[in-house]
């Protein structure tokens, strides 16, 4: 006789059992009738492109950098053609030195060193606090020397990093600050805005974030003199023309810097203009769901949640990540996250790899890219990253988008969850 479903909801659907999610999450992206209003006007305007002449109208992407401004309380943004774009243009405004090192976090996205290495500035990496997961304060100390001028800081995994640390860091020895909010849009440290502590903060805009247009980015300042660097090297040394008459050129030449073209296109920048007006309400779902399943998370001895920074006032849910018991090893928590996939019918990836063991990050890959003289001091390997290792062998992430329904979804994570560690003895 064939089992029945009591029988097999029990079971790991990875082995046949029944999944503890069988109808789909909701959309991401997400799109709501705002949005898609003004994507369509910005559809019919007949300009698409910054670059293009003035219709009498007010650019799209003008709107959105005056709109996320604002957000943050600062005076300046400028949107770019995504978040490496961001740190491009931020380090090329800051006017660093060739050759200088840059801090940057063991454990992020590749994009964090190569840009640093693209700006011709040597990535020093740094292991993070493995309670937060984001970089280390005290390792970041030990790691400055005499050719540092800049701390690359990441907010991750949920978490802002020790801003009071890392200001009180960079006044100490002089460096600049730029921090990197591509998991981070709407989170605050100490009842303010991440992004607006450093000199810049950099957003990326890619389908994957809370806030996205598909592919973008932004850089947001308080600093008038280097947001128009800024605008300048993201527009071919271009920056936009005052007051145009119909028919004018958007952008006017300048060419105080040498350029490129990293310009956000007004069919992007309008998808962001009406996604933004969406951003706190869904943020706010997502906190009221990780809320509910920390507390499961502290009734179960297998699992625990990332622990809050102190000072981080408003987190932001890009993952939701979840500690595994140390008693597990990493070979059986990567089995854990297959069967985590299989449960909730949805890709539940990994942190990232420690930049020190990243396949994507291998300057050697094209050194013709790289001054042969800074090359020797790009190399990863040299970097020791325990703290990094060991958060990406110990953790398991859900993306956001699974935080942005109801109680039932708590249940079904949870039920999930619930499977996973009983059927790992924990």
């Amino acid at each position: 006789m064939s089992e029945t479903l009591n029988e097999r909801t029990g079971e790991l659907a990875l082995h046949g059992g029944v999944p503890a999610r069988t109808t789909p999450w909701p959309a991401w992206p997400a799109l709501d009738d705002e949005t898609e209003r003004i994507v369509l006007g910005a559809l019919r305007s007949g300009r698409w492109a910054i670059s293009e002449m003035h219709t009498g109208e007010e650019l799209y992407e003008r709107r959105f950098a005056r709109a996320f401004a604002d957000y943050h309380g600062v005076g300046h943004c400028i949107p770019t053609t995504s978040g490496t774009s961001a740190l491009t243009i931020a380090f090329e405004g800051l006017g660093l030195s060739r050759g200088a090192e840059v801090l940057v976090p063991g454990l992020t996205w590749v994009a964090c060193a190569s840009a640093v290495a693209g700006a011709g500035l040597v990535p020093i990496l740094v292991d993070v606090d493995p309670g937060t997961l984001c970089m280390s304060p005290e390792a970041a100390a030990a790691a400055v020397t005499p050719r540092t001028e800049a701390i690359l800081l990441v907010h991750y995994a949920a978490n802002t990093a020790d801003l009071d640390a890392f200001m009180e860091l960079s006044r100490r020895h002089g460096l600049a600050l730029i921090e990197d909010c591509a998991q981070a849009h709407g989170a605050e440290y100490r009842g303010r805005p991440v992004g607006t502590y450093g000199a810049v903060g950099t957003y990326s805009m890619q389908e994957s974030k809370v806030l996205t247009c598909g592919e973008g980015g932004a850089a947001v300042t308080a600093d008038p003199a280097l947001a128009g660097l800024m605008e300048q090297y993201r527009a071919d040394g271009r920056v936009y023309t005052d007051d145009p008459a119909i028919g004018d050129p958007n952008l006017r030449d300048l060419g105080h810097v040498q350029g490129r073209n990293l310009c956000l296109s007004e069919i992007q920048a309008a998808v962001l203009l009406g996604r933004l007006r969406q951003l706190d309400a869904e943020n706010e779902r997502r906190r009221w769901t990780a809320a509910r399943l920390d507390t499961f998370l502290g009734e179960i001895d297998a699992f625990s949640p990332i622990p809050l920074q102190d000072g981080c006032t408003k987190r932001t849910y890009y993952r939701y990540c979840i500690r595994v018991d140390d008693r597990v090893s990493p070979e059986e928590v990567e089995t854990m996250r297959t069967e985590l996939c299989a449960e909730l019918a949805v890709t539940c990836e990994p942190l990232h790899d420690p930049l020190n063991d990243c396949t994507l990050y291998n300057p050697f890959g094209s050194p013709q890219k790289y001054d042969p003289e800074l090359l020797g001091r790009l190399d990863p390997r040299k970097f020791d990253l325990p703290a990094s290792l060991a958060a990406r062998e110990q953790h398991l992430t859900l993306p956001h988008f699974l935080l942005l329904g109801g109680q039932r979804d708590v249940e079904v994570i949870s039920d999930a969850l619930r499977k996973i560690a009983a059927a790992h003895l924990l």
